[in-house]
């Protein structure tokens, strides 16, 4: 029986657990789209429409809770580049600083007036080897 069991813990430790769900989270943030087997995906799916929630709060304690959630890393700029994209230069920036701004920039705008369901599975058939169910998710397009 499977009572009282919160979490799916797909064969991992739940430190395991935690970095593969906050690398997922980051390369769909910045991608849109990823690739992965269906249990994954399911649990992703609730991470992700939770950081779009948060993102959507636009405060400091919802970036400080993205942040942790993510596990991000800045990487520390120095006084040109702090100039260089104050003028719009990003070049100088780390993906997790991107995904940042992806997130409480474009992901926040395109969901301000959607009440969750900000994301989609698709299913693409068994992988050739093991059989496991292949899932696509993305996020959904404002429209829908």
């Amino acid at each position: 029986m499977r009572h009282r069991k919160a979490a799916t813990k797909l064969g991992r430790t739940s430190s395991h657990r935690q970095a593969m769900t906050a690398n997922q989270l980051k390369s769909l943030i910045i991608h849109g789209r990823i690739e992965t087997t269906l249990a994954k995906a399911k649990v992703l799916r609730s991470h992700a429409d939770q950081m779009v929630t948060i993102a959507k709060e636009q405060t400091l304690a919802s970036r400080r809770r993205a942040i942790a959630a993510l596990r991000i890393r800045y990487n520390t700029l120095d006084r040109k580049e702090i100039r260089a994209a104050a003028q719009g230069d990003k070049s100088a920036y780390n993906d997790d600083r991107l995904v940042m701004e992806k997130l409480f920039g474009e992901l926040a705008a395109r969901f301000a007036l959607r009440n969750g369901g900000y994301t989609r599975l698709v299913r693409l058939g068994q992988r050739v080897g093991d059989g496991t169910m292949r899932c696509s998710i993305e996020y959904i397009t404002e429209a829908e």
